[in-house]
């Protein structure tokens, strides 16, 4: 047995089980807040700088969504109860971004109910309805390619208005440049495991490593991920071809899962800056048509 392991497995398993209980406290805490407080739920909530200063909103998420999506602008809203339908003016997203998606989740569960998708509706003009079952939900909406003009569309339940559009400056992720240094040893404790069990995922289940390290996805997303070791670079090689059919997205975490640096990959080659410290990468790659085969076509090493 090597000698790091020694220590990296105990700590390991330790940092999987205090995860697992601030997921629960601080879950169930966020919850409660917006429960008791209609007027944030009734509010959309922009991933931004100005978020982060709320002293919840970090460590709610980093046990919610910890693998940062650098590459969106992400907007969230609810809960809202409904009896039957829920309305968004999407005429804001098709103003906003080439690529977008919208993600309708049940409360408090967060279960993925469906999604509505640029794909589908990049040429509907106005109000669109989704028939739902009654109940409590939230909703996601994730901008990509954005546009000069940003904002968060309208959103209606039962035809009663939630909220108006809400406009957001166009630079709202620049707060990613400095997030980095938030780290501190409660949030790498929180995520110490991950890099183990990227690194012994041939001796685990997919399907653990997967619902551990991923996001929660969107139909028209494709995932590539693994562990990258103290001054390893990432290699990225792409068929020509290829580029023109997808966006591919890479964003390299610290093992606190912080963004070290992210990328959009443009060209058939891509070299990433060596690690200064143990790490793992989240290869996003999304497009507007039917998800194509990469077998052969994608190559990621880490040299």
């Amino acid at each position: 047995m090597s000698i790091d392991l020694i220590w990296e497995i105990p700590l390991a398993i330790a940092s999987f089980i205090f995860y697992k209980l601030m997921k629960f406290l601080i879950g169930n805490l966020y919850t409660l807040y917006l429960i008791v407080n209609k007027k944030v739920a009734s509010q959309w909530r922009v991933l931004s700088n100005e978020l982060l200063k709320s002293p919840l909103s970090l460590p709610v998420l980093m046990t919610k969504g910890p693998r940062w999506n650098t590459h969106a602008v992400i907007g969230t809203l609810g809960p809202f109860s409904l009896q039957e339908s829920l309305s968004l003016d999407l005429d804001s997203a098709n103003l906003s971004a080439r690529s977008w998606i919208a993600v309708i989740y049940d409360f408090p569960a967060y279960r993925t109910v469906t999604s509505l998708t640029s794909r589908e509706y990049s040429q509907h003009q106005g109000w669109l309805s989704v028939k739902l079952a009654t109940g409590q939900y939230s909703l996601g909406v994730r901008y990509y390619n954005q546009k000069d003009s940003l904002g968060f569309p309208a959103v209606k339940t039962d035809n009663n208005l939630v909220v108006s559009a809400y406009s957001v400056p166009s630079d709202v992720n620049q707060f990613y440049t400095n997030l980095i240094q938030k780290k501190n040893w409660f949030y790498l404790a929180l995520h110490y495991y991950i890099y183990t069990i990227l690194r012994f995922k041939k001796w685990l289940p997919e399907s653990f490593v997967k619902s551990e390290f991923l996001p929660v996805g969107a139909p028209d997303t494709q995932f590539f991920y693994d562990f990258i070791s103290k001054q390893q670079s990432l290699q990225i090689t792409v068929k020509p071809e290829i580029l023109s059919q997808v966006d591919i997205y890479l964003t390299i975490y610290d093992r606190s899962s912080l963004p070290l640096s992210w990328a959009k990959i443009e060209s058939e080659q891509y070299l990433s800056q060596p690690m200064p410290n143990n790490g793992y990468y989240l290869v996003r790659v999304r497009q507007d048509k039917s998800l194509l085969d990469l077998v052969g076509k994608l190559q990621i090493t880490q040299v």
